[in-house]
């Protein structure tokens, strides 16, 4: 393939996992930064993995501006839409996620259509299929959709709407060349982070392993290597059947304790104090009346659920490596960048 490959976000933790996964087996990339101020930080973390060669170039162009969108496709025939915000707080104003997701996403797809862009992969989330679901032991498939009317979260909403927009697009008469879109739905990404710029998916295995919380929630995480979301992404390209789909791409899931109890094993023999208590569900109730970040969580405390990677092992052939792998690649990393 001659043409290159672009990658939105190209600094985000996926986006530089995607780049690297882009170069290794040949293609030429072509990524989307904010500001090219951000250029050098990217090819040197990208650099740590593979040669970068004259195959990885860069344009400027921002999810809340039409400028540089244009040139940025130009000559592009697949598109791996990853730039979306993540922020570690609720905003005041869920609109502060919400529009630049929604138009965003908009202003990406038209932008590909005009140029015909043949497939654009969008990166989306799992916060875009179980969000709101009030049933227990649930088992969530690429079927499920976020229930946007319950209280979820400005993340979880921006996440949902997004991808419903996306494909309303897709369905919809703009989309006059029938440009074809693939939705990947990851959980919390975890593994190896590329550089020291600090992303909101590390919080949970940085805060334990500086030892910042006495105890953990009764609370079950859908997790996947970062890794493994990259090569779905790239899956999501290449694979002729992927076409209309959206892809559950989920490693596993744990309860908080089972991934604490991981880092413990490893980690307490070097020094590192890892709760492994965990705390009655009143009482995390209680203190997230007094804390943001344990506010966050409340809702899904005792929520038993599982997440189906069925398909996308069917569809795509994804085979996602084990989430102690995941688990212990991102503490690793988190040391190495001195983190913690």
């Amino acid at each position: 393939m001659t043409s290159p490959i672009l990658v939105t976000g190209a600094s985000s933790f996926v986006g530089i996992h995607t780049i690297i996964q882009l170069l290794e087996q040949g293609y030429s990339v072509r990524g989307t930064i904010r500001s090219l101020e951000k250029e050098a930080e990217v090819r040197e973390a990208v650099g740590k993995f593979v040669q970068t060669s004259d195959r990885l170039e860069f344009k400027a162009a921002d999810l809340n501006q039409a400028a540089g969108w244009d040139e940025a496709m130009h000559g592009v025939d697949y598109v791996l839409h990853v730039a979306s915000p993540f922020p570690l707080f609720e905003p005041e104003n869920e609109d502060e996620l919400i529009i630049p997701a929604v138009q965003g996403t908009l202003r990406v797809l038209r932008a590909a259509h005009k140029a015909g862009v043949k497939r654009v992969v969008q990166v989306s989330s799992v916060a875009a299929i179980s969000a709101g679901h009030k049933e227990n032991n649930k088992a969530f498939t690429e079927g499920d959709w976020s229930i946007v009317e319950n209280e979820i979260g400005a993340y979880s909403k921006s996440k949902t709407l997004a991808e419903r927009a996306a494909w309303d697009f897709i369905n919809g008469s703009e989309n006059t060349h029938g440009m074809e879109l693939v939705a990947i739905n990851p959980p919390l990404i975890l593994g190896p982070v590329p550089n020291k710029n600090f992303r909101t998916s590390v919080e949970l295995i940085r805060t334990y392993m500086l030892g910042q919380v006495p105890g953990v929630g009764r609370i079950k995480m859908g997790l996947v290597d970062v890794r493994d979301v990259a090569s779905a992404i790239l899956l999501g390209m290449t694979t002729p059947e992927a076409a209309g789909n959206r892809f559950l791409c989920s490693g596993g899931t744990m309860w908080l304790k089972e991934i604490a109890g991981t880092l413990h094993k490893e980690y307490s023999p070097r020094g590192y104090k890892i709760p492994t208590f965990e705390f009655p569900s009143w009482m995390v109730r209680f203190l997230g009346l007094f804390d943001k970040k344990i506010a966050r969580v409340t809702a899904t405390l005792d929520r038993d659920f599982e997440e189906s990677n069925e398909k996308a092992k069917q569809i795509l052939k994804w085979q996602p490596r084990p989430l102690k792998e995941a688990i212990l690649a991102m503490a690793e990393s988190l040391i190495e960048h001195g983190f913690v």
